[in-house]
């Protein structure tokens, strides 16, 4: 049987970066606004808003959570490797504010401050292919948290008869950017299940000055089991407190598309 080709990428720009490019950064907001927002957003920003004292965000991207957890007062701070993202988040920032944002990478960054609570929302961690990056990340965090302090992630439930059927010029957006100007967005998806990695390919066609712009970023996920999720955070410096099925907190099910991840700096974990 012949093998599926992927979009015809032929007239293409294509980006060497594995960071976000500018042009995937450019239209985030307006992409995952309408395909995330609806179901992490309100979790995310209500742990945020009831924790007492200070909260980092990890993978903060274009502020889709940070921003509105600023203005409703929260002391929070985020950091990405994307300078992209990061420089459009600080131009929608008051000035006042742009400096709690900054370009690091999570396995290595040092803010020299603790915080009482870490989000990493919507798979951040996915993007640490390897599992020694994987346990620098959560070492870190575990570094950067108050005795007590939680760690809440997410990683997505692999949907395996998905996974194993891929995708082929699927249009997962289309729509308005600015008033009249149009922007489609296709996705190409295989599954490297020998090293559990999902790779992609993200076409992004848009109109601007009456010329029609196409560009090609090549994206790698890796996707996680339960109890190889429970198994890091064993080996980690944190304390497992439980691993969700869904933003609700609910029971893993066959159902689940999400694994919702809750830890914490237990000081008796040395």
């Amino acid at each position: 049987m012949a093998e599926k080709c992927f979009y015809d990428i032929s007239n293409v720009k294509t980006q060497d970066s594995v960071e976000y490019p500018d042009f995937f950064a450019k239209f985030y907001d307006i992409i995952y606004d309408k395909i995330r927002t609806s179901v992490d957003f309100n979790y995310y920003l209500n742990k945020i808003l009831d924790c007492k004292g200070s909260v980092l965000e990890v993978g903060v991207g274009t502020g889709r959570i940070f921003r509105e957890a600023l203005n409703k007062g929260a002391d929070i701070y985020g950091i990405d490797v994307s300078r992209s993202m990061i420089d459009i988040l600080r131009s929608n920032l008051p000035e006042e504010h742009q400096n709690r944002v900054f370009v690091k990478d999570a396995r290595d960054f040092n803010l020299g401050v603790k915080f009482d609570l870490i989000v990493m929302p919507f798979r951040t961690f996915s993007h640490f292919i390897d599992t020694d990056d994987q346990l620098k990340v959560l070492n870190n965090i575990h570094h950067h948290l108050n005795p007590d302090g939680r760690l809440i992630f997410d990683v997505f439930n692999p949907d395996l008869s998905l996974m194993k059927e891929g995708l082929e010029n699927f249009t997962d957006f289309e729509g308005e950017y600015e008033s009249g100007k149009l922007l489609k967005r296709i996705v190409s998806m295989k599954t490297d299940f020998a090293h559990q990695i999902i790779n992609s390919k993200f076409v992004f066609e848009w109109v601007e000055d009456n010329k029609i712009n196409k560009s090609l970023w090549d994206s790698q996920l890796r996707y996680f089991f339960r109890y190889e999720l429970e198994n890091l955070i064993r080996l980690s410096n944190l304390r497992l407190i439980n691993i969700y099925g869904d933003f609700e907190e609910g029971s893993i099910t066959d159902l689940s598309k999400d694994f919702l991840v809750v830890c914490r700096n237990d000081i008796l974990k040395r």
